[in-house]
């Protein structure tokens, strides 16, 4: 689960999606808490044309410096079948997919994982 307190801004389509294939996560506490589930309960839902152009949407190309390590990484968010990391895509279903949509450019996240927190900042955004 991330520790940011920034909205999380998504279209109704991906909403609607994304919230589709959250019902379909086990029912364990765990689970819900560490996953996407917990990003769209706490959601801003807008009209796909009102989308703010820097936020991370299914498909964006996502540019985060991991702030631990000063490590730059670039990836797509995609579905899970769509996910290939040697391609550079990673599920909205990790951690670190979830953690990220519906966020925007220079926002910073961090959430813990087994190996300890993570913390990212966005530094920049495409849309697909």
């Amino acid at each position: 689960m991330s520790s940011n307190t920034s909205p999380v801004i998504l279209g109704k389509n991906d909403f609607r999606l994304l919230k589709q294939f959250a019902s379909n996560f086990s029912d364990s506490p765990a689970a819900i808490e560490m996953s996407l589930a917990y990003e769209l309960n706490r959601a801003i839902v807008v009209e796909d044309d009102q989308l703010p152009a820097d936020s991370i949407r299914l498909n964006s190309q996502v540019k985060v410096l991991e702030l631990t390590t000063n490590r730059e990484m670039e990836f797509s968010i995609v579905m899970p079948n769509l996910a290939d990391i040697s391609q550079q895509r990673i599920s909205v279903l990790t951690p670190m997919g979830a953690a990220l949509i519906g966020l925007c450019k220079g926002e910073t996240v961090e959430w813990k994982m087994p190996a300890g927190i993570r913390k990212l900042k966005i530094l920049d955004v495409r849309s697909a």
